[in-house]
């Protein structure tokens, strides 16, 4: 998957100017899907895919604009239809105009990324890999912004939230592996080329009734397969530091890619123990 991904960036690295490159026709070339492209790329290099094209174009830009090229010829080379547009781009970017850079050489650089796997300690991933078929994912659920680090409050908020009611009918209702009650991710920002940075998180159940009432949402899940990732330790940086190896490392040297469908965990906290618990990841994948 490395090769891919930087025959992804020489893609855009040789395309930068012309109008119709997008993420796409870079999954396209790349020989992955769209989907399986924007995820890992969003993991891995912490920016959307279209923000690297838009910051690599900028650059360029710039650099262009310090050999003495022209505001109007650079902003059209590089895919703006307006040259307001190009200098509010520009502007937003760099923090200071076009026009600065040719009076006064102002200048800001954003080079081409290069992916490489960094082995940390020689530690192995325990996985296994799990076929499920179809469920629902049933629960209370809401838009939050997306967290890497630490503890995110609007998730904690959407927990309480939960009424004894709600909670009674997840447990009559969960009859699906893992048999627990589960939170669950999907409909990031980023598969939408959008920069806000939030996503759908739902606590709830996977089941395979389909008569729930309208204190819960219903979710459909197809039938898919899931890489299912255990791990134990404080909470909730051992999750997290998972989650972030399965894309960092996990995907890029396996024979799986991410798939659109939602990840789920659920987590399991020691008694004995303060902030530590037993938690596991499922990632919805494919074989290549």
């Amino acid at each position: 998957m490395l090769n891919r991904l930087n025959s992804a960036v020489d893609y855009i690295e040789a395309h930068l100017t012309d109008e119709e490159l997008s993420p796409e026709m870079v999954a396209h070339h790349a020989g992955v899907s769209d989907y399986h492209l924007r995820t890992l790329f969003f993991y891995l290099a912490g920016m959307t895919l279209s923000q690297y094209i838009k910051n690599r174009r900028l650059s360029e830009a710039n650099k262009e604009l310090l050999q003495g090229e022209k505001v109007t010829d650079v902003a059209f080379k590089y895919g703006y239809q307006s040259l307001d547009g190009f200098t509010r781009a520009f502007k937003n970017w760099s923090g200071f105009l076009p026009s600065d850079v040719i009076r006064t050489g102002s200048s800001k650089y954003f080079p081409k990324l290069s992916f490489i796997i960094t082995v940390k300690g020689g530690t192995a991933m325990e996985f296994r890999i799990v076929d499920m078929p179809a469920f629902n994912l049933v629960g209370v659920s809401k838009r939050v912004p997306m967290q890497f680090e630490g503890v995110n409050q609007e998730i904690v908020k959407l927990a309480e939230s939960i009424t004894e009611e709600q909670r009674q009918e997840m447990h009559a209702l969960k009859n699906v592996e893992p048999y627990r009650v589960v939170n669950a991710s999907y409909d990031a920002d980023f598969k939408f080329l959008k920069e806000e940075g939030y996503l759908t998180h739902l606590i709830g159940v996977l089941t395979t009734e389909e008569e729930v009432s309208e204190r819960l949402e219903k979710v459909p899940v197809a039938a898919h397969t899931w890489a299912v990732f255990p791990n134990e330790g404080p909470f909730p940086s051992t999750l997290q530091q998972t989650m972030a190896s399965i894309y960092a490392e996990w995907l890029p040297s396996s024979d799986y890619e991410v798939i659109d469908a939602p990840t789920f965990s659920f987590t399991e906290m020691d008694k004995h123990k303060p902030d530590h618990a037993y938690s596991e990841i499922w990632i919805p994948v494919r074989k290549k």
